[in-house]
């Protein structure tokens, strides 16, 4: 009797660790990635989103652009043509959050370096103060490759209107100027159809981590 106890316990063992073998590659196979939001007007804090748009709930993209980078060159929609791409706002004088937001903005850099579905780019919210020459020596400062990373500037109710009413990113200051506005510390994934995948605080390493493991999960929607 003891003895085939002993046998019994030995095949409830070998049972087990076969059952959970067979179980984690059952998981593995079935495991599919949750899709990334996307995210309408509608689903935004209001404060973020111009009013006329607060209403939008399908279709929302962002629109065009022509700005310029901190190398002279004309940046469009074009140059982030079939790419993912990660956004933000911010200024170079900014002695606040926007440090730390570049800094994390570089790390995010290093990541994507060597991956071309990838890019960045970053909006002035200032954009009488950094001229081409100010985001350039910003650039410079920072490390900022300019392959994977524009830094642009231009005209502020274009760039108003696209932190407003494409990118929902920044807030008013509500002063009676329409065109002044206070950036937040959000950062904003783009997919290749230039919706918005995500938003994520700048300021927070575990936020960056969550942003570099959507991109991730991202581009397995393109590789079905």
């Amino acid at each position: 009797m003891l003895s085939f106890f002993k046998s019994y316990k030995k095949f409830a063992i070998v049972f087990s660790i076969l059952s959970a073998i067979i179980l984690a590659i059952f998981y593995n196979i079935l495991k599919v990635d949750k899709p990334l939001p996307i995210y309408q007007p509608i689903s935004v804090q209001p404060e973020l989103v111009d009013s006329t748009i607060q209403h939008v709930s399908k279709y929302h993209k962002i629109a065009n652009f022509e700005l310029i980078n901190q190398n002279g060159k004309i940046i469009t929609q074009d140059d982030y043509k079939n790419k993912i791409y990660v956004a933000d706002f911010f200024f170079t004088t900014c002695q606040t959050i926007c440090p730390i937001m570049t800094d994390n903005m570089v790390e995010i850099q290093k990541e994507i370096m060597n991956d071309n579905d990838v890019m960045l780019l970053s909006h002035s919210v200032t954009p009488t103060i950094d001229s081409v020459a100010q985001l350039k020596k910003y650039a410079t400062e920072k490390g900022i490759n300019d392959t994977k990373w524009n830094l642009v500037t231009g005209d502020k109710k274009h760039i108003y209107d696209l932190a407003r009413k494409s990118y929902l990113a920044v807030k008013t200051y509500g002063n009676g100027d329409e065109y002044d506005m206070i950036h937040t510390e959000n950062f904003m994934l783009i997919d290749k159809k230039r919706q918005i995948r995500g938003f994520y605080d700048g300021t927070n390493t575990e936020e960056i981590k969550r942003l570099l493991k959507d991109i991730k999960t991202l581009k397995k929607e393109y590789n079905k």
